[in-house]
């Protein structure tokens, strides 16, 4: 898989446009090689949904850039969100490669993810001021809703009980964020796909 490939140059060029419409100042360079990065760390990954794993970190960013357009710097770090968790890479290179910034953005959405891995989260409340509190960048939260939201687009392809869980965890956590952050029709849309 190579930026090439006339696909991955229409997903790169979409996103691109997205970014100059949306964002305050963007960092094509910089954009372009995380998404090269990506692509390459996630060439031999599929989704439950039998696609190519690259295709959910880049909807996640196009979610990004369109919806929750805060910089360029978190459309990179939307990319390589789930680098560190799902490959051989870690946050050391992210940072030399990125820069500080986008690996602990990063580091934190991927601490997030381990959060409710195995917690009842009957206790919903105290897991969002504890994700609140243990947050320093906003962006962290904001790459997470994201990544929830696609996910969520996306949630038929897998089995019914975790079909269940993810949908109950999102009404519990995501959906008060989302509220909590303005992002009323993002809410609406949590609801909505949970209950189907």
């Amino acid at each position: 898989m190579d930026i090439e490939n006339p696909k991955h140059q229409k997903m790169l060029g979409d996103l691109l446009s997205l970014c100059r419409k949306n964002l305050p100042s963007v960092n094509e360079d910089l954009i372009t090689k995380a998404f090269s990065f990506a692509l390459e760390a996630h060439k031999d990954d599929l989704r439950a949904s039998g696609e190519p794993y690259f295709s959910h970190p880049y909807e996640v960013a196009i979610i990004i850039a369109s919806e929750f357009p805060l910089d360029d710097i978190t459309v990179v770090s939307t990319l390589l969100h789930d680098v560190v968790e799902d490959t051989d890479f870690d946050l050391d290179l992210l940072a030399k490669e990125f820069g500080k910034e986008v690996a602990e953005i990063v580091d934190g959405v991927t601490k997030i993810g381990g959060i409710f891995k195995g917690h009842d989260i009957t206790k919903a409340e105290n897991y969002r001021k504890m994700l609140l509190s243990m947050v320093e960048d906003v962006r962290v939260i904001l790459v997470k809703v994201a990544d929830r939201l696609h996910n969520m687009r996306t949630l038929e392809f897998v089995s019914p009980d975790k079909q269940r869980r993810i949908a109950q965890e999102t009404l519990e956590i995501y959906a008060p964020f989302a509220h909590r952050f303005g992002l009323g029709r993002v809410k609406w849309e949590f609801e909505d796909l949970s209950f189907k």
